[in-house]
C-alpha cells in the first residue's frame, strides 16, 4: 500500500496534512481569535484515538508529513502520547508541531523523546508589554524559556513564525531576525490572513507585505534567494551574514502559493478542509463514527474529497470577513 497517493483535480499530489488537536489556547492573539471566545464542547471534538486513526489513514494514502496544530496543541491532555503514536507510523517522514511555546519549558524534551521532528514557535514581539498586548494573555519570558528548552532538547531547524502588522510590530523585524540568528533558529514572516471576525484592528490598515518585510531586512542584512522548501507555503531566503539560518515569507496576499499546494487540514471537529481560504470540506468525524473498524470507508472519503479541493484561495485586502471561522478553529 506504500505507493498509494492522493491526487487532486489539478494533478497536485497531497502529501502533507495539518491535524488540529484542539481549538483551545492559553493565548488570545489579536489576529487569531476574539478576546472572549467560546470553545467547542468535548463531544464535538475528535478523541485522541480518532485523531491517531485519521493520521494512520492519511499515511496509508501517501502522507509523508504531518503537522499537529491547534489552537495550542500543548494544552490538550495526552498530547505527548498522541505524538508518540503518530511518529511511529511506517512511512511517515516528518512529524512537526506549531506551538506558541508557552508549555515547552516542561514539554520540549518529552516531545523530542516521543518522536516529534521539528517545531514552529509563534513569536510576534520581543517587547514583554507589546507581546502581552498582541497575545492578550501571553508571557514573553515563558515563551523564550520554551524556545531555549527546545534547543536544549536537541530540536534543530526550529522556526519562529511572526505575523507582521503595520504599526504594531513592523519596527521589530530586524530585532526578531537578530534573535533568530543568536539562537540558531529559522524565522518566517507571515502576512495576516482574513479568517474570523476581528474588531480589535483593521486588517487592511495593518497589512504589511512580504516585499516590505524584505526591504526592512535588507537595511541591515544581505538576503540571498533560495530554492529550498519544507513542503509548506514559505518561500525561503538565506542571509549572507548568517548562512546557517533560513528566512521564510508566507504571502497569501502578495504572492499566492496555491499552484503548488500539497496540503489539507483536519479541524478538531473532524472536518477535512481542502483549502485554508475556502469552505470546501468533508466531515470525516461522521464517517469515522458511522463506520467503526472500517478504515477503508475513511480512506475512500479522503480520496473522494480530493475532487473538491479548489485551485486557489482569493484573499482580498479589505476588512470584509471572507472566511467566518477563526484561525484557532482552522488549525495553523
Amino acid at each position: 500500500m506504500a505507493d498509494r497517493m492522493l491526487i487532486d483535480g489539478f494533478a497536485r499530489r497531497v502529501d502533507y496534512v495539518r491535524l488540529s488537536v484542539t481549538d483551545r489556547c492559553d493565548f488570545r492573539c489579536v489576529y487569531c481569535m476574539a478576546e472572549d471566545m467560546t470553545f467547542l464542547p468535548r463531544q464535538r471534538i475528535l478523541s485522541l484515538e480518532e485523531i491517531a486513526e485519521l493520521a494512520e489513514r492519511f499515511v496509508a494514502l501517501g502522507t509523508r508529513k504531518i503537522r499537529l496544530t491547534g489552537g495550542e496543541p500543548l494544552v490538550r491532555q495526552g498530547i505527548v502520547g498522541l505524538c508518540e503514536r503518530i511518529a511511529a507510523l511506517p512511512g511517515l517522514r516528518e512529524l512537526c508541531m506549531t506551538t506558541n511555546g508557552s508549555q515547552l519549558g516542561h514539554l520540549a524534551q518529552p516531545l523530542k523523546d516521543a518522536g516529534v521532528n521539528r517545531l514552529n514557535i509563534s513569536l510576534d514581539s520581543l517587547d514583554p508589554a507589546r507581546f502581552r498586548e498582541l497575545t492578550r494573555t501571553g508571557d514573553l519570558h515563558k515563551v523564550i524559556e520554551g524556545i531555549d528548552a527546545a534547543n536544549a532538547a536537541g530540536f534543530t531547524h526550529t522556526k519562529l513564525n511572526c505575523v507582521v502588522m503595520k504599526g504594531r510590530n513592523d519596527d521589530e523585524i530586524n530585532d526578531l531576525v537578530a534573535f533568530a540568528i543568536h539562537r540558531g533558529l529559522d524565522i518566517s514572516f507571515i502576512e495576516e490572513m482574513p479568517l474570523g471576525v476581528i474588531s480589535e484592528h483593521s486588517r487592511a490598515g495593518a497589512f504589511f507585505s512580504s516585499a516590505q518585510v524584505r526591504e526592512v531586512i535588507s537595511q541591515r542584512y544581505t538576503l540571498l534567494d533560495s530554492a529550498e522548501s519544507t513542503q509548506g507555503p514559505s518561500r525561503y531566503w538565506r542571509l549572507a551574514e548568517a548562512p546557517a539560518i533560513r528566512i521564510g515569507f508566507i504571502s497569501p496576499h502578495s504572492h499566492n502559493f496555491c499552484a503548488t499546494c500539497n496540503r489539507v487540514r483536519v479541524t478538531v471537529e473532524g472536518r477535512l478542509l481542502l483549502c485554508l481560504g475556502n469552505e470546501h470540506a468533508v466531515d470525516l468525524k461522521a464517517v469515522l463514527r458511522a463506520h467503526p473498524g472500517q478504515p477503508q470507508k475513511v480512506e475512500q472519503a479522503i480520496v473522494d474529497a480530493m475532487k473538491i479541493k479548489p485551485y486557489r484561495h482569493d484573499f482580498q485586502l479589505n476588512d470584509d470577513v471572507q472566511v467566518v471561522r477563526f484561525m484557532n478553529m482552522t488549525g495553523g
